[in-house]
Formats: C-alpha cells, structure tokens, sequence
C-alpha cells in the first residue's frame, strides 16, 4: 500500500475571511493494484468506530486499511507473460496485464439492508447479470451471505435511490428494454425484489449508461432522468407509464451519473451530467422553468468540454463515466466529484486512453455574475471507474474519495489546514481564459 500527499487548492472567487484561508490536501492510500472492481464504497463494516473501505471482494479496515477481508470469493485470476513464463495474478486483466478487461463487480453501494445495525454491501455486478447484497455477519468469521435480488440488471450507471419517497432505497436500472426501479419487500429484503417499469421499451440496451433521479418539476416526487430526457413521476406509480419530457442531456450510449440539483439557487432543480461518458463534456443544465403543460425547459452549460479554452481554467479530460454530487468543501453546497474513467475500453480505444487518469472536484459558487464551477484537482494516477464515491470514510468531517478500476483500489482521504493570506492566495487556480 502506498501513500501519497497531495496539494489541493481551495478558491473563493468572493472576499474570503481569515477563517477561509484554508488549504486542502488528499492522503491517498494505494489499497491495492490489482483491479477488481469499477467502483467503491465506505462503512464501518465491524463497529469499531472507524470507518473501511469496501471495493471489490474485499474491505479494507480502517484507519490504515493495511487489514483486509472478503466478502465474496476472490478466486478470479488472469495470466501475464513475465521473463518468459507464464505468471497468474488475481482480479481482472488491467494496468498489472498491460491489456484491456472487465470486472464482475460494477457499481458498490452499502446499507443496512436488514435492519440489524450492521452496515452491509450491494454490488451491481456485470451488466445483464444478478443484483446481489452480501449480508454483513457481525465479525464472524468467513465469506459474507448473499442475497441475489434482481436478477437482469441492465446498464452501466444503476443506482441505489429512494424512488418513493418511503426511507428505503430502491435500484434504478433498465431491464429488459425497460427504464424502472426495483422494490424490495422491507419485512424479507434477502427474497427477489420487484420490478416497478415505468416506461415502453427504449433504447436502453445492454451496456447503456447515464441516468439518475431527482425531484425535475418540484411536485416532491422523484423523477427519472436519461440521455434522452426525463420521465415524469405520477401521483399512482404502478399500472401506468411516466410521462417522458423530451430533452437531449447527452448521446451516444450516455455520459455519468445524473443529479437533479439547484445548482444556481432559484428554487428550482437542474440537472447535472456528463455528455459523453466515452468522450468529453461535462455540464449542467439550468431549469428555465415550466409551461402550463408541464414541460420545463432548460439551458447547457459547459463546465469542461474537449478544448481547454472552453475552460475558464483550462481543465479538460475526457471519459466522464462517474460522477458524484457531494459537499467536498462543506459549505453547505454540493459540489462536482468526477474525473477520467481509466482504460474504459483498454490501452488503445476511445479518447486519450493513456492521457494521466485524474480525479478531481468542481467547486459550485454563486455570485452575482452568476454560477461558477472550478476545478480542484485531487489526483494525476488514479481516476474513476463507472463510479466514484464521495462519503466521510474517518468521520473527521470532511469528505473523502473510494476509486475502484484498472488501477486497483483507492482511499483518498482529505486533509484541511489553516495557512496565510500569502500562501493561500499562491495556491489558488489561476484564471487562463475568461
């Protein structure tokens, strides 16, 4: 495991006080090289107070992470050619094989599915295949109990969201060409769960990706959001197809994760994604308000695009696959966690597939010339996989990062200090294009 310290720059384009001269560094933690999973999560998986790790079959306890345990089996193997011979490696080929390959494990979540005061773990695993939630066993020895809920769990970006309104988390995803949620039965949630459609048959295939959910018109219910648009929670859910609003968010096979936020502070929710999850472009799209048939109409924003004068700072990379929507800097106000997905289809295929694999978070700051987004890089060797967790891993207050890919597996922990008014201001990004 290795550990890394790097510099982060913290930026108030507003008078900051002497209080806010605060300078942001990132503690990374190498968990290990061997790729095993597109993502990643936190809990404290043994009650002992601190928080761990989870990517892949394995934890990671806290706080040096240096003591790890499986949760699942972790017999998968490749083979590399090394000095002539034939050497096996755990995990999936990735940076350790030089080639391209796929984990079983996609997306990680945790939660105390069965109500028993002990954080458990849910992995999305390969697209078309089971959804499945391993059942923490206490600290007993031994593999971890899984529970298959779901069993045809389509796409690339499913999430773990509470669709209506009722404190339990459901899964968005599509199954068979069908955009829905999946409802467990909270009295028995290891029995399969439910699926709830909501629309016709789409373009929703296999490995499409990019949607999410959030209240888009303000009725208080949460909505479904695409590449395509977004689908219109109604009073009665079962029995009926959402209403679909037509807007192009993205294209292609769709970019990140989606949010419904109010990024600019009026009331109303807006939305926040990437527009090519392969390629470049990440926005946010203003909510313009609605017409008396209900539509709501919006304006782009492009916070990073292909050019890098297209960045006030110019920032740009490709391979927005993940992104997560958290208060990085504890403002009160959730801020843009993303970064480049590393080797999404290997050494040679999309966009810059070498170019360096970085994390970073967008500051979200209101003034009254408006909305701005500036970027903070956290890391230059790590990047994103289909997703990025932000979540508090110490409990010291401040949000940190959980990386799973090609790369292996990382605990980026924050790090805060007071400096001065000299060293905070040398430390700031500096405006390149306006």
């Amino acid at each position: 495991m290795n550990t890394r310290i790097l510099p982060l720059l913290l930026l108030s384009i507003t008078p900051v006080l002497a209080k806010d001269y605060l300078l942001r560094t990132w503690e990374k933690h190498h968990l290990t090289p061997h790729f095993w999973a597109e993502g990643g999560h936190a809990g404290d998986f043994n009650k002992d107070g601190h928080g761990d790790v989870v990517v892949g079959p394995y934890w990671y306890a806290g706080p040096d992470f240096k003591k790890r345990s499986a949760l699942y089996s972790d017999k998968d193997t490749f083979e590399i050619n090394k000095d002539g011979k034939k050497k096996k490696l755990p995990g999936f080929p990735g940076e350790l094989s030089r080639r391209n390959g796929y984990s079983n494990n996609f997306l990680t979540y945790t939660h105390d599915f069965n109500a028993d005061g002990w954080m458990d773990v849910l992995v999305f695993g390969w697209p078309g295949k089971n959804t499945t939630w391993y059942e923490n066993p206490k600290n007993k020895e031994g593999l971890w109990p899984e529970h298959h809920i779901f069993q045809t769990s389509n796409g690339e970006s499913p999430r773990l969201e509470d669709m209506d309104n009722d404190g339990n988390p459901e899964l968005l995803l599509h199954s068979g060409g069908r955009l829905g949620y999946v409802k467990g039965d909270w009295k028995n949630p290891a029995k399969p769960w439910k699926f709830v459609t909501i629309s016709q048959k789409g373009p929703w295939q296999r490995y499409t990706h990019g949607y999410g959910a959030g209240d888009v018109n303000g009725d208080g219910r949460m909505d479904i959001l695409s590449r395509e648009g977004w689908w219109e929670q109604p009073e009665k859910v079962e029995g009926q197809d959402w209403r679909h609003h037509t807007i192009p968010f993205g294209k292609g096979r769709g970019g990140a994760q989606m949010y419904a936020y109010d990024v600019d502070g009026d009331g109303d929710n807006d939305v926040i994604t990437s527009l090519d999850g392969h390629g470049y472009g990440l926005v946010w799209f203003e909510n313009q308000g609605s017409s008396k048939d209900g539509a709501v109409t919006f304006k782009q924003h492009i916070i990073i695009n292909k050019e890098p004068k297209e960045s006030p700072y110019g920032v740009k990379f490709s391979q927005i696959h993940a992104i997560d929507l958290v208060d990085m800097n504890g403002d009160g106000l959730k801020d843009i966690l993303t970064g480049k997905r590393f080797w999404a289809h290997g050494p040679t295929k999309d966009f810059e597939p070498n170019a360096p694999a970085v994390i970073y978070w967008f500051q979200l700051t209101r003034t009254k010339q408006g909305v701005h987004y500036i970027p903070h890089l956290i890391d230059d060797n790590s990047g994103t996989g289909t997703q990025v967790a932000g979540t508090d891993i110490n409990g010291d207050g401040h949000t940190d990062v959980v990386v799973g890919n090609k790369k292996g597996a990382f605990a980026i922990l924050q790090k805060v200090r007071e400096v001065n008014k000299k060293e905070w201001e040398k430390a700031q990004p500096k405006l390149i294009h306006k």
